[in-house]
C-alpha cells in the first residue's frame, strides 16, 4: 500500500475521488455476483457459466474469476469474449489485488497496477463470497484503466509555488561550476524582446527559453498540439516574428499581456544575478498564469505569474 502519511497534492486528491466514485459503482453489482455463484461454488461449469452471465451486469469489468481462500483460481476467466480457461488454477496470492485484501470490508478495490497479460496499468476489485455466512473465497473483476468512466470535470492543476530538486550528481558539483555566457547571452538585448513579440503579437502561449543552449520552445494558439524550437540564428534576427501570424492576445489568458515584459526580464536578471547559481531555462504559459524556472542547480521552480513578479532581486539572490 502506498505511504498515506505525506500530504496529498490535488492531483492525488482527484484520484481518491475517482477510484471512489468507481468504489460507490461497484458495490452493488459486485455483491449480486457474488451471491450468485455462491450458490454453484462447488460445480466448476456451472460456476463458469454464472460468472459468464455476469458479466453484462458488472460494469467496465474485463475478467470475472473465482478464487478459493488462498487466491488459487477455481474457475476460467470470464470476459465479454467468452471464457478463458487457460487460468484456472492461477496462483493469484502474491498479486497485489489479492494481498491487499482490507480484511475489515466486503469489497476492497485495489491500487492500480501493471496486468500481467496486457502490460496495461489495471485495478481489481475483490469481493469476498460467502454461503452461510461462512467465506468460502472471492470474486475478482479486473478492470482496465483506459475503459474506466472518470469525473465529466478536467484537472487543472492549482496555483501554487512548487519548488523540486534535480538531479543530486548536479547539487552537489554546483559550486566548482561557473557561468560560461551563451550566444543569448550575449545578444540578449536582441532577443528578448522579439520573445516578447511573440507572446504578445504571434499566438505564442507557452513559451520556454533555454538560455544555455541559446534556443525557444514555443507553442501556439494556431498548432497547440506541436512545439516548434527556434535556435539562435532564428531568434537574433527579429524578422522571425514574419514566419507567424499575428493574432490579439487572448482574453482569456490568465496573465495579463503588460506582465509578459516584465517576466522575461526577470529572467533576464536571474540569469546574470550569480555565476554560480543562475537561471538555465525559463518559461511562461499565458493560461494556467505559471512560470517555470530550472536553475543551474537542476532545482525547478514552478510558480504563479503574480508570485513570481511580486519577488524582488534581494529574494532571488537570497535563493
Amino acid at each position: 500500500m502506498r505511504s498515506t502519511k505525506s500530504k496529498e497534492s490535488p492531483l492525488q486528491q482527484r484520484v481518491r475521488r475517482q477510484r471512489a466514485h468507481l468504489y460507490n459503482m461497484l458495490i452493488d453489482p459486485m455483491q449480486r455476483a457474488a451471491s450468485r455463484v455462491s450458490k454453484v461454488w462447488d460445480e466448476r461449469e456451472a460456476l463458469d457459466q454464472k460468472l459468464l452471465e455476469s458479466i453484462a451486469k458488472v460494469p467496465y469489468v474485463t475478467y470475472l474469476y473465482a478464487l478459493d481462500p488462498k487466491g488459487i483460481q477455481l474457475s476460467a476467466n470470464a470476459s465479454e469474449q467468452g471464457l478463458l480457461q487457460e487460468d484456472f488454477g492461477r496462483d493469484r496470492s502474491e498479486r497485489p489485488y489479492f494481498s491487499g485484501i482490507d480484511p475489515e470490508s466486503e469489497m476492497t478495490l485495489s491500487e492500480a497496477y501493471i496486468s500481467l497479460r496486457a502490460n496495461r496499468p489495471s485495478v481489481t476489485a475483490i469481493q469476498k463470497v460467502r454461503r452461510d455466512h461462512q467465506l468460502i473465497g472471492y470474486l475478482g473483476a479486473d478492470f482496465d484503466l483506459r475503459y474506466l468512466p472518470i469525473t465529466k470535470d478536467i484537472y487543472t492543476d492549482p496555483s501554487r509555488w512548487r519548488q523540486i530538486k534535480g538531479d543530486p550528481a548536479i547539487r552537489g558539483q554546483v559550486f566548482q561550476q561557473h557561468r560560461v555566457p551563451s550566444r543569448l547571452d550575449e545578444h540578449i538585448d536582441d532577443i528578448l524582446p522579439v520573445l516578447e513579440e511573440l507572446v504578445t503579437d504571434n499566438g505564442v502561449f507557452h513559451l520556454k527559453v533555454h538560455f544555455s543552449s541559446s534556443r525557444a520552445t514555443v507553442w501556439t494558439l494556431d498548432d497547440p498540439y506541436r512545439y516548434q524550437v527556434i535556435e539562435f540564428d532564428e531568434l537574433v534576427d527579429p524578422d522571425i516574428c514574419l514566419a507567424f501570424p499575428h493574432r490579439d492576445y487572448p482574453s482569456d489568458a490568465v496573465v495579463p499581456e503588460q506582465s509578459i515584459k516584465p517576466i522575461i526580464q526577470t529572467f533576464k536578471h536571474l540569469r546574470f544575478a550569480d555565476d554560480t547559481i543562475y537561471l538555465r531555462a525559463g518559461s511562461i504559459n499565458i493560461f494556467n498564469g505559471i512560470v517555470g524556472l530550472n536553475f543551474s542547480c537542476d532545482g525547478s521552480h514552478y510558480i504563479p505569474f503574480d508570485q513570481f513578479l511580486a519577488k524582488d532581486s534581494d529574494f532571488w539572490e537570497g535563493m
